[in-house]
């Protein structure tokens, strides 16, 4: 592949490096990564986006990752050297959709065999785990998935998915792409409860656990564990540190960011089941640092090609740069592995190792391989 960087953020570059990329003899399709502050709407970027005459994908994240830093402002415009068919798919927060429907229709007509999948939501869509699952139902472990959630941490609901139509919100974008990879996920919370079950929830809002309320009883543990109060601080100051962990067996926990209370209850990033058990968990720089490294060498030993003719993807959570502050750059440190590697970092994570469900994430780190088909 070929990356280009601009660290201005504006429509002009993003113009300007379209047309770089797309005037190179081998690129087949295009990957747009760009930051909230580059303040892109679809006014000033459709016909950007629309006279591009190469399938196009990508995301608007709270910030990206480029030359081994992560930038507040800036694009990252990647020109693919492999076929991948852009779909777009509506309505993300549609209580009447059956995305088991939806994806099927999207799909129709796409050769998704020995495929990885490019997967982007407006993050601040209510279904998106609904409309994970209605992925995986159609498709289960035949391709490997990488992706996120795009979206604002002003958490205003806003157009944030990059397509050959133009910018889009409350949907999702997919690449099917023939590029080979391999896919890691890790994340390096740790429990500091046993498990509670959840007794009430709807979407994305937990409303009991233990058929207690659930902003009581989190409150509750943290306080008994850390001594920190929500009288005292901003809650989301204290949640950042304290995601729930929803169990899955023989797979990593599902992470899930609770990003503010209303009504004694915990609204989250993604969805939390009802009748699913959850930890609450906590962690330090060391874990998350440790679990960035596992996710890339997970990822590593899944490629079956030549890592040292491949790229890295990388989709990291922006809660965990709220989290780790300036310390981030030591994870960004420890994941590099020599590999051009670029990402963003995301309103929840979207990925598969290749033998686990497909799964929405927050605060994880997930890291993709690709290959380059010109070097295998």
């Amino acid at each position: 592949m070929i990356l280009r960087v601009c660290r201005k953020g504006s429509v002009e570059s993003l113009q300007s490096m379209l047309q770089e990329v797309q005037n190179h003899g081998r690129v087949k399709s295009i990957l747009i990564l760009a930051c909230d502050a580059d303040g892109f709407t679809p006014e000033n970027v459709d016909p950007v986006l629309q006279e591009c005459g190469l399938p196009l994908l990508g995301g608007i994240f709270p910030q990206i990752i480029a030359e081994g830093e992560n930038l507040e402002k800036g694009t990252i415009v990647a020109g693919l050297f492999y076929d991948t068919v852009s779909l777009y798919v509506p309505g993300l927060s549609d209580d009447d959709r059956v995305m088991d429907d939806a994806v099927d229709e999207a799909l129709t007509g796409v050769d998704v065999e020995d495929r990885t999948f490019f997967v982007f939501v407006d993050g601040l869509s209510s279904r998106i785990s609904a409309f994970i699952d209605g992925l995986f139902n159609n498709l289960g472990l035949m391709p490997n998935y990488i992706g996120g959630g795009a979206g604002s941490l002003s958490f205003e609901q806003k157009p944030c998915l990059f397509t050959n139509l133009g910018l889009k919100g409350d949907g999702a974008v997919v690449g099917v792409s023939e590029v080979r990879s391999g896919i890691g996920v890790a994340h390096g919370w740790h429990p500091i409860t046993k498990t509670m079950k959840v007794t009430e929830s709807e979407k994305n809002r937990v409303i009991s656990l233990n058929w207690e309320p659930a902003f009581q009883v989190y409150q509750s543990v943290i306080k008994e564990q850390s001594g920190l109060s929500f009288d005292e601080q901003p809650f989301f100051d204290i949640a950042k540190a304290h995601p729930l962990g929803i169990v899955k067996l023989d797979a990593e926990m599902i992470v899930r960011d609770p990003l503010f209370t209303e009504n004694d209850e915990l609204v989250c990033v993604g969805e939390v089941p009802v009748n699913s058990f959850v930890y609450i968990l906590r962690g330090n720089m060391d874990s998350l640092i440790e679990g960035a490294v596992q996710a890339r060498d997970i990822a590593l030993n899944n490629y079956h090609g030549d890592p040292n003719k491949a790229s890295m993807l990388f989709m990291d959570c922006i809660s965990r740069v709220l989290f780790m502050g300036e310390e981030f750059k030591k994870e960004l440190q420890a994941a590099d592995c020599g590999l051009t590697t670029f990402g963003a970092l995301t309103i929840g994570e979207i990925a598969n190792t290749g033998d686990a469900y497909l799964e929405f994430y927050n605060k994880t780190a997930v890291a993709g391989i690709l290959g380059d088909p010109h070097a295998e």
